[in-house]
């Protein structure tokens, strides 16, 4: 009779892993269809780059993309909400523009930064001014300072080429290159000393300059390529900040080093909200077989605003929203729970997923997996196991099943370290839920994308995300399907050959829940 019993289960044992892999095939291959064939990501990415914009953490726009991601969702039968999780100053770009006007007409390209105060309706035209080209020290700087009483301030250094070393490497002979490298480098420390003599930080010297009565703030925070600058937030509060492509900001800088008093115009238009909240938007299929345990789905919503947004991270948003759209359409009843988390604030200190898992303990307990995208807008190149020991296991396991022309992209480093910063994924690696970043190709990532002022829709390699959104769905399914539960066992860290001490895992943290209001 035991003999009879054991046959029995062998035989149930491979009728039932002949149905898995059968559904298994027509699962994956509706998704490689679904996602060749009928994407929806293009539409996605035009909605929120196009239509919606760049979403600044506390800007109207932040909310309207959160409620957009609602009906989206609702649209797709999926269960949705935007969870509330702080609030943070609020604040809308409006009209920049900038003109030179002495000694000649030129219009500029430029913004203001993300929390600029506005100007009056017709804008302040001043002289433009340097910082002192010696400061000996702070004393003789304090004297110097109540010159820039009514007039803009040049704080940037400005750059002696505006071609990025590929170009030089390209064109120039050896010798000039690293002759040009050579004179970066020491103006750099020239300029760095000299303000440094001031006895202000970079920081702390434009509160100084407000504090003086200037006028406003022109910087200029080239990223090392043609025409890209980055954009972040102003750090005073009465005056305009302006950020001006490294071209026209070292014309203008020439002009008031060769004793030409220069004068711009600013005109720049922003509008104070108040207090705004901040949210989470979360997206749920429910599971049916063991629904207290989740796979989420994680990417960041939010965005700096001096483009749209795309590549950081409009590209992960859309990537998880067709995900959820596709396993919602050939995966409606999954046996484990299925959530995806827009998150808000990252650029500010991931402060959604902080939240989101100090808040929800039980279900950063029972994950059996966290997948995060945030790194552009190529395809999925690098998984790294974030410290967890049998990483390779389940990971292994899932990436073994994904088809050929998708997984042999993909290098993986087992068992890897956990990232205690960078992404959403650190929020939940510090909790100890196996969380793993799908880190992508770089595409001149850092140089041009990311959080610069050509962060925009035609950035987006539609191609690469088409990609990650069938490895991710796939992984997805697998680790719900997975009989097993995935371990969060970790590796035992090594010694910080700095220190001599045992270097610790990541500590969680919350997130700011009261942001920009100090």
């Amino acid at each position: 009779m035991k003999k009879l019993n054991a046959v029995i289960l062998i035989i149930l044992f491979f009728i039932t892993s002949i149905i898995f892999a059968q559904q298994k095939e027509v699962f994956i291959d509706n998704v490689m269809k679904e996602t060749y064939e009928n994407s929806q990501l293009e539409q996605l990415g035009y909605e929120l780059l196009d239509e919606i914009g760049p979403r600044l953490v506390g800007s109207s726009k932040m909310k309207t993309a959160h409620d957009w991601a609602v009906t989206k969702f609702m649209d797709w039968g999926i269960s949705v909400s935007n969870q509330q999780y702080g609030v943070w100053r609020g604040w809308d770009r409006g009209i920049s523009h900038i003109d030179l006007v002495e000694p000649r007409i030129k219009s500029l390209e430029g913004m203001q930064l993300a929390w600029s105060a506005s100007t009056p309706k017709k804008g302040v035209t001043a002289e433009v001014i340097m910082l002192p080209v010696s400061i000996k020290d702070s004393i003789g700087f304090s004297k110097w300072l109540p010159t820039v009483k009514g007039k803009f301030v040049l704080i940037s250094m400005p750059q002696k080429t505006g071609r990025p070393d590929y170009n030089w490497e390209e064109f120039a002979t050896p010798e000039s290159f690293e002759k040009m490298k050579a004179d970066r480098i020491s103006q750099t420390t020239a300029w760095n000393d000299n303000l440094n003599n001031s006895g202000y930080s970079s920081r702390k010297l434009d509160e100084a300059l407000e504090k003086a009565g200037a006028v406003g703030i022109v910087q200029s925070n080239w990223s090392k390529g043609f025409g890209v600058n980055k954009i972040f937030g102003t750090r005073v509060k009465k005056i305009p900040t302006v950020d001006i492509s490294l071209e026209d900001y070292g014309m203008v800088y020439r002009l008031a080093e060769n004793g030409k008093k220069p004068k711009i115009r600013v005109v720049a238009a922003s509008k104070e909200l108040g207090v705004m909240p901040t949210f989470n938007t979360i997206a749920r299929i429910e599971g049916t077989e063991k629904p207290e345990e989740s796979i989420i789905l994680s990417a960041h919503f939010d965005s700096w605003d001096g483009g749209s947004g795309a590549t950081d991270n409009g590209t992960g948003t859309i990537t998880m929203m067709e995900v959820a759209r596709i396993l919602k359409k050939y995966y409606p009843n999954p046996k484990r729970t299925i959530i995806v988390g827009l998150w808000g604030s990252e650029e500010q200190g991931l402060n959604g997923s902080r939240a989101f898992v100090k808040d929800n303990p039980e279900i950063v307990d029972n994950v059996q997996v966290v997948f995060n995208q945030d790194n552009g807008t190529g395809r999925v190149s690098t998984i790294n196991g974030q410290g967890f020991l049998h990483s390779y296991d389940f990971l292994g396991r899932w990436l073994r099943e994904v088809p050929e022309n998708i997984s042999k992209h993909i290098k993986t480093t087992y068992p890897g370290s956990p990232s205690g910063g960078g992404s959403d994924h650190s929020s939940f690696v510090s909790a100890s839920a196996p969380t793993f970043m799908m880190s992508s190709l770089n595409w001149s990532y850092f140089n041009y994308t990311w959080h610069t002022n050509k962060d925009t829709y035609d950035k987006i390699v539609f191609d690469d995300l088409k990609n990650n959104v069938a490895l991710i769905a796939i992984m997805t399914y697998l680790a719900s399907e997975d009989p097993e539960k995935t371990s969060r066992e970790k590796i035992i860290l090594p010694i910080n050959s700095t220190t001599g001490k045992q270097l610790e895992w990541p500590a969680p943290k919350d997130g700011n829940r009261s942001g920009g209001l100090d």
